[in-house]
């Protein structure tokens, strides 16, 4: 309950004090290329519960249609003000809306498409899935260059499928076995940290 509560506080919070800022980054998709303000795309959740997850588009339009799930390095299907959302990665923010749903938490395992889902270990499936997925968590700052790793190999998706996520589910597992709410405090300022410093 401490958990949720934090989260409804911070995210209810957040969204009133960035309402302007949001506002601008979706004027400046809608100028930047045609298409919707909000890219939308199904994760699993908790007990693994579909859900639509909410990030700002920073993709084409048609994107979904014209390529593969994965994203890296300068694929072309990235706007111009994408190229920013992503870097800065403000491009998370509508997530917020996400944590007052109630479909995610300030902090948790990053939610993956089904099909990456349906290769998880069974066990390591139920253990990270028992928890509400997060918009941050101890594999996103471990990873927080993951995009560059994938443009440098031969083969992007193998790697991610046979490198990558294994190491992230065991982060997740790791953050679930020690979860509490000071832990997620630490790894919300060890975030906006890795951010400050990333530019």
């Amino acid at each position: 309950m401490p958990k949720r509560l934090f989260d409804l506080m911070v995210a209810g919070m957040g969204l009133l004090l960035l309402a302007p800022l949001l506002l601008v980054i979706a004027l400046w998709i809608k100028l930047d290329s045609p298409g919707p303000v909000f890219f939308r795309q199904q994760r699993v959740g908790r007990f693994g519960a579909p859900f639509r997850i909410h990030k700002f588009r920073s993709m084409s339009g048609d994107a979904p249609l014209a390529g593969p799930q994965l994203t890296v390095g300068a694929d072309p299907r990235i706007t111009r003000a994408g190229a920013f959302l992503r870097r800065s990665k403000l491009d998370e923010l509508p997530q917020l809306i996400d944590v007052l749903a109630g479909t995610m938490s300030l902090v948790g395992p990053r939610p993956e498409v089904p099909r990456y889902v349906a290769m998880y270990p069974a066990e390591l499936r139920a253990k990270v899935l028992s928890v509400r997925p997060g918009i941050t968590d101890p594999a996103s700052i471990a990873y927080r260059d993951e995009n560059t790793l994938l443009a440098g190999a031969a083969d992007p998706e193998r790697v991610y499928v046979e490198q990558v996520m294994p190491a992230k589910l065991q982060f997740a597992a790791q953050y679930v076995d020690r979860m509490s709410l000071w832990n997620d405090v630490r790894l919300i300022g060890a975030t906006l940290r890795s951010l400050w410093w990333r530019r």
